[in-house]
This record gives C-alpha cells, sequence and structure tokens, in this order.
C-alpha cells in the first residue's frame, strides 16, 4: 500500500493527505479543494505551483508548460506530481470563491439522445444523463473514450435549467481518438461516462463589468453556456461575443445566437472570418478574430473576458490581452490542446 503524506498550501492555508499513487491535483479533486487547473495533462501551466517543501516528482509534461530552469529552481505542476514526503506548496494562482465551494467532482453515465453535424468538422453531441448533473457556465467534462482508460475533454454548451441534458460541440479529427467514433460508431442510445465538472472559466455571480467573449471553432459551447445563464439570471451585463472562422460555411447556431441575444443588454455578434467573406451577412469581419477584436475593443481593460478556442487563438487573445493591460483577475480561460488524437 502506498505511503501517505501532508500537503500544505500556502499562502490559503489548507492542508490535505495524499498517497504516493495520487497526482496531487487529483487527491484535492476529491477532497473538495477545488485547485485551479486547465487540461491536467501537463500541456497548459495552469495548475504550475512551487514547491517551498519536501520531495516532489512529477509524470511526463510537456517544457512549453514547465521549463527545465523552472523545475530546478523548484516549480511543479500538480497535474503531473506525486509527494514523496510531507510537503509545503506555494499556489500561484487560486479563486478564494471556487477554492472550498467548487462543485464535486461527479462521475455520471449518460445515454446519446443525438449526433447532429452542425458544420463540415463540428458536431452537436446531446447527452441525457441518470441523474442531474451539477456545473457552471463554461465548465467542462471528461467524457470516457468507450473501450480504454482514456478520456477527451469537452465544454457543456448547455446550463442548469436541463440538469440531466448536456450538449457538446466536438471538432472532428482525421483519426481523433473520441471524434472519430460519431462517424458511426456511437449511436443514439449508448452510453457514455463522464467525469467531472471542471474548469475555472466560469460566469462570476455578482460582478458587474461588461462581458467580452471570444471563441473559435467548438470553443463555442462554453461561451453558449455562458450566454443562456446571463439570459437566464436576467443580467443587465453589456455583451459582446467574437467567433472567429474561415468561411461563412464555418459558421453556425447563428439563429440561437441571434434569439439569445434579444434579451441580453447591449449585445453584439461579430462573425470574424479569416479566409473568405463570400456569403457573409453584413456584421461579419475580416480577419483573424484576435484582430477583429483589437480593432473594435479600445477598453478592453474595463471588461470581463472568456476565451474558448484552438490553442493558438487562445495564445494570441492572451497576448492581446497583455498589450491592453487587462487585469489577469478578469480574464478566464481554460487552455485545451488539440491534437489530432481528439
Amino acid at each position: 500500500m502506498a505511503d501517505t503524506h501532508r500537503i500544505r498550501f500556502e499562502p490559503v492555508d489548507i492542508e490535505m493527505e495524499v498517497t504516493e499513487d495520487d497526482k496531487i491535483l487529483d487527491a484535492a479533486f476529491r477532497q473538495g479543494i477545488h485547485l485551479m487547473h486547465g487540461c491536467k495533462e501537463g500541456q497548459c501551466s495552469a495548475c504550475k505551483s512551487y514547491i517551498l517543501e519536501g520531495e516532489l516528482q512529477m509524470e511526463r509534461y510537456s517544457t512549453f508548460a514547465c521549463n527545465d530552469a523552472e523545475v530546478a529552481e523548484g516549480y511543479v505542476l500538480l497535474c503531473r506530481a506525486h509527494a514523496y514526503s510531507d510537503c509545503t506548496i506555494e499556489l500561484l494562482n487560486f479563486d478564494p470563491d471556487e477554492l472550498l465551494g467548487g462543485i464535486p467532482i461527479q462521475t455520471v453515465d449518460a445515454r446519446i439522445e443525438a449526433i447532429e453535424p452542425v458544420t463540415r468538422d463540428i458536431v452537436s453531441l446531446r447527452l441525457k444523463t441518470g441523474a442531474a448533473f451539477e456545473f457552471k457556465p463554461g465548465q467542462y467534462v471528461d467524457i470516457a473514450i468507450p473501450g480504454t482508460d482514456d478520456h477527451r475533454s469537452f465544454s457543456m454548451a448547455t446550463t442548469q435549467t436541463t440538469p440531466d441534458e448536456l450538449e457538446f460541440l466536438i471538432k472532428k479529427y482525421p483519426g481523433g481518438r473520441f471524434s472519430a467514433l460519431l462517424d458511426g460508431e456511437l449511436a443514439v442510445g449508448d452510453e457514455l461516462s463522464l467525469t467531472g465538472p471542471y474548469g475555472s472559466s466560469t460566469l462570476k455571480d455578482g460582478h458587474v463589468l461588461p462581458v467580452v467573449c471570444v471563441a473559435g471553432g467548438a470553443g463555442m459551447a462554453p461561451i453558449l453556456s455562458i450566454l443562456r445563464h446571463l439570459r437566464e439570471t436576467g443580467s443587465t451585463r453589456p455583451v459582446r461575443f467574437y467567433y472567429g472562422a474561415r468561411t461563412a460555411a464555418d459558421l453556425f447556431y447563428l439563429e440561437a445566437i441571434k434569439e439569445l441575444g434579444a434579451d441580453l443588454t447591449g449585445f453584439e455578434f461579430i462573425a470574424c472570418l479569416s479566409e473568405s467573406m463570400d456569403g457573409a451577412d453584413s456584421s461579419a469581419e475580416q480577419g483573424n478574430v484576435t484582430e477583429v477584436v483589437e480593432r473594435r475593443e479600445a477598453e478592453l481593460h474595463r471588461s470581463e473576458v472568456y476565451l474558448c478556442g484552438p490553442p493558438p487563438m487562445v495564445d494570441a487573445a492572451l497576448a492581446l490581452l497583455e498589450a491592453s493591460n487587462v487585469p489577469n483577475d478578469q480574464v478566464f480561460y481554460d487552455k485545451f490542446t488539440s491534437p489530432a488524437t481528439e
């Protein structure tokens, strides 16, 4: 049986126990401690922390997320780290409201209700769970790949008004481990297992700043969840939604977005087309989504910004937000990897 050690997190003065077999992030989730995280696979650095005391070792991780010099200095990715002694760890990023007040991680079974293409490479997957599944707008779950020990992460497009009905928007990749199953191997009535919710890119109730949403591809899903929640709660915060695509043929759910916007304060939807404007209406603009945001948003620092999309889009948006002096506590995103193994 693996030895158990005590982990103390600073500066929040929280302690927990972890076995040597556990990754620290996973052990924290099980004990109701919601640490900052993103990909949970050592790729994004959202859970990067600093070892003040103790012995930790990491499983395989990306040096882009934590380079050799940082590791030598004492930085660690909690999603990859195992403790081999009692440890004191300094959290570099944390949300005090979420730390002990997040939604408990659940594992539920769900039945496929529909699989419908919405563009040439994005599919709507609708599931019905056997029990209500609690989550916050903007969060995601891990869906187990049938017949394997692996999983893929997808954001909910729905809200708690339908807690047993979930929709996911999934981009199809050639040879994708999960997305390829949507071409006929999975069918209506099949069962899937979900674990979550995860993610810190959640809508913060009680905040009053205008909301700027920036998305691309299947990143539409968590933004739809956020917009639906804003409407359902009668929010009066001004909202602008920038969506990046290559062509007009890659746009979808335009009527649903228009209907949502009719009930939101000062709502604008701007389709940003990087390759061709053919077939686009007058509200669309030419350029990458971050270029359009930069042209139109002179006061980004006076907004809360929610991002979701391919990693290059998120990276470009984060660079723009930094150059625009947007405070870090006004920026919310979960950075996903998008290899051909989706």
